[in-house]
């Protein structure tokens, strides 16, 4: 008989339970933006299924002292 994988099951409701607070919390924040619904599904809309590019300032965008 094959033993049970204990950190496998415990993971598995550790992941669940964290899926099932996020979810939770968007009902609560009242969000009715169906893309972060989506994301705490794990649903990517397919017009936005590539990568999003992060806009980072460049080095002459700091304020001189």
């Amino acid at each position: 008989m094959a033993k049970p994988n204990y950190s496998f099951a415990k993971r598995q409701r550790e992941i669940a339970k964290k899926q099932k607070k996020e979810e939770k919390r968007l009902r609560k924040a009242g969000s009715d933006d169906p893309v972060a619904e989506g994301v705490a599904e794990g649903v990517v809309p397919a017009d936005e299924s590539t990568p999003l590019s992060l806009s980072l300032p460049k080095a002459d965008d700091k304020p001189n002292p």
